[in-house]
């Protein structure tokens, strides 16, 4: 593809493809804007992976076209990311279809054991995240959310404003 010496030509294409791809990620995420790589939903963790595969195959590339295409893949999956975020802003039911509700895990002190079941959380995972959080006492903690993302949010202190459970599914109710 570069040079005639086959073990040479290996070397310059994996560096010279692979940062042609880098750069070419980085002017997409400039196009994009910041969240292209954020763990905001479940979109986006699947985007972060296939842009991975999609970088790993544009380094191996043993020819242009096939250079092309993956950095026309790459194109095209920001495309799709920038296309989901504007329909889930613009629709209530995209964003239902697309995107898993937080659920509420623990709340005023009381650990809600059927939406660990149903969330498939362990009660030794759980408090875990409560330790990593600082926790000391439980009935200090007000709530416990597993995000649409993986992550767990604890929130403790006195009080918990309602709107912070805004959009969660209840299993305690």
């Amino acid at each position: 593809m570069f040079i005639a010496d086959p073990t040479l030509d290996v070397f310059l294409r994996g560096l010279v493809l692979t940062s042609l791809a880098m750069v070419w990620v980085v002017v997409l995420v400039r196009v994009n804007g910041l969240r292209s790589f954020s763990k905001m939903t479940n979109f986006d963790f699947v985007m972060t992976l296939a842009m991975g595969s999609l970088l790993a195959s544009s380094s191996q590339s043993t020819n242009w076209t096939a250079f092309a295409q993956t950095l026309s893949a790459m194109a095209a999956l920001f495309l799709v990311q920038y296309l989901s975020a504007r329909l889930r802003q613009a629709s209530n039911t995209f964003e239902t279809i697309v995107q898993n509700s937080p659920v509420v895990l623990m709340r005023d002190g009381v650990i809600i054991h059927e939406a660990l079941i149903n969330t498939r959380v362990a009660k030794d995972d759980l408090i875990a995240k409560l330790r990593e959080a600082n926790v000391l006492d439980l009935s200090q903690v007000r709530a416990v959310i597993l995000e649409t993302t993986g992550d767990v949010s604890v929130l403790h202190g006195d009080v918990c404003a309602e709107e912070l459970l805004q959009g969660t599914k209840r299993i305690d109710r």
